[in-house]
């Protein structure tokens, strides 16, 4: 009688390749983002010298990449813009009458000379510097009825009238002042 016996089968089972299979997996995916990132750089770098420089030659401006190939931060300064003014109104501005000369005829009334003392009361910096307005007023308390006059505002601080004299009816009678338009004349 033979003795046989059948091979015993090995105790562990043979070593499959999926270890290399993993590290293929990774290599994949590694390489992909890679790819997928240089992508985005590269179209944002695209977007970028597009963007800002679509008036300009191509050669005309710094590089992007300083001299070792690294990107560079550019600082373009900012445009300088014009300032803008808004239409100024009656309401911007206050006035006030000085009166410089009177002489008084006991119950025939008064001769009385004013000149007008503005201020403005607007927003800050409302007054563009370049610009003339002509600011009209009427000036009420004389006996034949209200004297409508106009100053012109220059250099945001110069103002330009000629006195007005009025007649009032009596010493006691009060003058007043009203602005009634403001008109930007250039600037």
């Amino acid at each position: 009688m033979s003795n046989t016996t059948p091979p015993s089968p090995p105790p562990f089972p043979p070593e499959q390749p999926t270890a290399r299979k993993k590290s293929r997996t990774n290599a994949i995916i590694i390489g992909s983002a890679a790819a997928v990132i240089a992508a985005i750089v590269g179209t944002g770098i695209v977007v970028v010298q597009s963007g800002s420089h679509d008036s300009e030659p191509a050669a005309a401006g710094p590089s992007l990449y300083g001299s070792e190939g690294t990107a560079a931060a550019v600082v373009e300064p900012e445009p300088e813009t014009e300032p803008t003014y808004a239409a100024l109104t009656p309401a911007d501005f206050t006035m006030e009458l000085r009166t410089t000369e009177r002489q008084c005829f006991g119950s025939a009334g008064c001769n009385v000379t004013v000149e007008p003392v503005l201020s403005y009361v607007g927003a800050f910096n409302g007054i563009d510097p370049d610009a003339v307005y002509s600011i009209t007023y009427e000036i009420r308390g004389d006996e034949s009825g209200p004297v409508i006059e106009t100053a012109e505002l220059a250099d945001e601080t110069s103002l330009n009238y000629s006195p007005t004299l009025i007649s009032t009816v009596s010493s006691g009678k009060k003058v007043s002042v009203k602005i009634t338009d403001v008109v930007m004349q250039g600037g």
